[in-house]
């Protein structure tokens, strides 16, 4: 088993820090459990960078992971999410490109696993504009995945993880439950038995005045600032795993 994972910070492990403060994330939990399943090592690399486009994801990225000696037996494909934060976002466009990437893993005779992200939406800015452009997006990749014969791994409509208890301070990232929570979904769609993660349901939480005024001064006008300076949260990083690890059980 040799499995590379490409995205943005989804897939990066954006929200799941260890100690260091080095992302972990469900792509590297999921490593782990296809380790466990197979009881011995396995090659395992992460190309996928926060921040990054669709086309630089299955551009750049699906390029190197191809290019990756030996080759993949897997690659887990996910993007989108930072293109439906742009006011232009072109849903057919993303789902075009998608489709070229599956045509190009068919091609080099890969498996390809696809990957809708969890649901971010029910507590950010224009969340609804942001929803209804991922049920679209989600649509298109699901009726790709079902024509071409490829996994798909839906944690936009697993209502659990819409929960805030799995959702990072910015709540637009996964926080260690949720990305346990996306591993166990994507390692149920490869056929394995990965119990589910679920965090305890806490008191209802109310938006209060400065609580609301603290996240868009910390999280929110950050971004913003970002967007006017034609800045990525990516700018100058690399991937943290661009060849293969090995993974043990």
């Amino acid at each position: 088993m040799r499995y590379v994972a490409i995205g943005d910070s989804f897939t990066e492990g954006v929200g799941d820090e260890r100690p260091d403060g080095s992302p972990r994330g469900w792509a590297d939990l999921v490593a782990s459990g296809l380790a466990a399943a197979a009881g011995g090592p396995v090659s395992y690399a992460n190309l996928a960078v926060r921040g990054r486009l669709l086309e630089a994801i299955v551009g750049e990225q699906l390029d190197a992971a191809l290019s990756l000696s030996p080759a993949p037996t897997l690659i887990s494909l996910n993007g989108g999410g930072n293109d439906m934060l742009r006011p232009s976002a072109d849903m057919a466009r993303l789902a075009r490109m998608t489709g070229q990437a599956v045509r190009r893993c068919d091609e080099a005779g890969i498996p390809l696993l696809l990957l809708a992200g969890a649901d971010p939406s029910a507590r950010l800015p224009l969340g609804r504009v942001m929803h209804r452009r991922g049920e679209q997006l989600t649509a298109a990749v699901a009726e790709l995945a079902t024509r071409h014969g490829l996994v798909f791994a839906d944690a936009w409509h697993d209502r659990e993880v819409r929960r805030p208890g799995y959702w990072s301070p910015d709540r637009l990232h996964l926080n260690s439950a949720g990305h346990a929570r996306v591993a166990g979904l994507v390692l149920s769609a490869l056929g394995h038995d990965a119990p589910a993660s679920v965090v305890p349901a806490g008191p209802v939480q109310r938006r209060r005045l400065l609580e609301e005024a603290r996240y868009y001064r910390e999280h929110v006008g950050p971004w913003v600032g970002r967007r006017v300076r034609g800045q990525s949260s990516g700018d100058r990083r690399t991937p943290k795993h661009s060849d293969w690890v090995v993974v043990e059980p």
